[in-house]
């Protein structure tokens, strides 16, 4: 049990660095979060900042996603007698609930969908290839960022049972339990959004500089 707390802990503690924040800060001087959307993320970063903070952003928020499995594959390696697939789930998912609700800054962060994408692609690279083009085409169709996110997270849901030969750690059937947990954390993260797609209101992304950011609706 020890070693799944530490993980879990740890992965938590990576998430709520919440780099949007810390950029829009340093580059920009406010809080993204008190700007356009509200949301401490890529996106917004884009909006409110620019492409250069949101690019930074972007990179930041993969890596730690990145840097919690691998930090849990270690300790599946020190800790022997631990599930090592069980230990890169509580990574995956604590290090994205860490990035939602940061404990360094008031709880409130962003959606976790770069970070779910940095875990994606180092659990299994198939999955997270499949996934991403998925989302890029959905986005580049819709230009409804939220749209392709929520999207991509399902299909990893779908397809984690199937492409079983890729997975960092070998495969166990816990991961299909962390592939609908995903999903769903990434769907409520996008509830607003999905309110709003429904009713035909959601915020198309722009890189137009002539857009107001006064116009986006918060969430």
């Amino acid at each position: 049990m020890v070693p799944y707390i530490i993980i879990a802990v740890i992965a938590y503690a990576i998430g709520s660095i919440n780099f949007s924040v810390i950029i829009s800060r340093k580059m920009a001087g406010f809080d993204v979060r008190e700007k356009g959307s509200g949301n401490a993320g890529s996106t917004n970063v884009l909006r409110t900042v620019g492409k250069k903070a949101a690019v930074l952003t972007l990179v930041c928020d993969i890596l730690k996603g990145v840097v919690a499995v691998l930090i849990a594959v270690l300790a599946g390696i020190i800790f022997k007698d631990a599930s090592k697939a069980v230990l890169v789930e509580l990574a995956g998912f604590f290090v994205v609930l860490g990035h939602t609700f940061p404990i360094f800054f008031e709880f409130r962060g962003g959606k976790g969908v770069a970070t779910s994408l940095g875990i994606i692609l180092i659990i299994n690279w198939e999955i997270g290839l499949v996934c991403l083009v998925f989302a890029l085409m959905l986005i580049a169709i819709t230009r409804m960022v939220s749209l392709g996110s929520i999207s991509a997270a399902v299909l990893f849901a779908v397809l984690t049972p199937f492409l079983r030969n890729s997975y960092i750690v070998d495969f166990e059937f816990s991961y299909v339990i962390f592939g609908i947990l995903m999903a769903l954390l990434v769907i409520f993260n996008h509830r607003t959004n999905l309110k709003r797609i429904i009713n035909g209101t959601e915020n198309r992304l722009s890189f137009s500089k002539n857009k107001e950011t006064d116009e986006i609706k918060k969430d």
